[in-house]
């Protein structure tokens, strides 16, 4: 994942808030290259996330977890837990940055303390764990507020971002426009956002809320190169109308 970052890529992903090994052997066994699993807006526990974990482990996908904020205590757990890389919300400065690598990383790059968990083989995998962090873990920033769109500079200007993560909804609000993704200021908010990626070859990614086919292509089209299609809950929801019909 990391070097799919790197290379610009593109790589769909999906989002997991239901707490079911079901949601997640579905998302696995198709085309989405990588599942995140959603502490922010769920009610998925820490146990929970680890079997989730487990299960995109399984079928060879890689595995984000969304803290429920950057945390140092949850995020180490959850990597503990064997996930591969972090979607930290709300990053707004270059404190909030640093917060996160500290709590992703061993010192001397960050101080995240040592824990002989799944992730380390329970103690049997631990040298190669830690000698391999640094090529394999991956730190997502949301953006997702208009204080990180004026504070893009600083926060892209890190070499341990591995990419970008647009939060549409939590963003248009931050501006007053909850929802209305289309509106002028919205977009000159994400043309900002894509010009100092370019500027600091930051990949970058959206969460295309909807599945609808023609709202990713239209993401792709734009530049997004890590895109999450929709979610579990959207998903279910909109194959479950009829009513139109009767």
């Amino acid at each position: 994942m990391k070097q799919t970052l790197k290379n610009h890529q593109l790589s769909i992903g999906a989002w997991i808030t239901l707490a079911h090994g079901a949601m997640a052997e579905i998302f696995c066994r198709n085309a989405f290259e990588w599942v995140c699993v959603d502490l922010e807006h769920s009610s998925i526990t820490l146990s929970q996330a680890e079997s989730l974990i487990r299960i995109i482990d399984l079928h060879k996908k890689f595995s984000f977890v969304r803290p429920s904020s950057i945390d140092h205590d949850q995020i180490k757990r959850v990597l503990d837990s064997g996930a591969h890389g972090i979607i930290a919300p709300r990053v707004n400065n270059k404190e909030d940055v640093e917060k996160c690598i500290d709590a992703i990383y061993y010192p001397p790059v960050g101080k995240r303390g040592v824990g002989l968990a799944r992730a380390q083989g329970y103690g049997d995998k631990f040298e190669k764990y830690r000698d391999e962090e640094l090529k394999e873990k991956v730190l997502i920033v949301q953006i997702e507020h208009i204080d990180a769109v004026n504070n893009i500079d600083e926060i892209f200007n890190n070499p341990l971002v591995d990419g970008y993560f647009i939060g549409p909804f939590d963003l248009s609000a931050s501006m007053g426009r909850a929802g209305n993704f289309n509106h002028p200021e919205i977009k000159e908010a994400l043309e900002k956002v894509k010009l100092a990626a370019i500027k600091y070859n930051i990949p970058g990614g959206i969460h295309v809320v909807e599945a609808d086919p023609i709202d990713l292509q239209s993401k792709i089209d734009f530049g997004y190169k890590f895109i999450a299609y929709s979610s579990d809950v959207r998903i279910l929801d909109k194959h479950c109308k009829f009513g139109d019909i009767l």
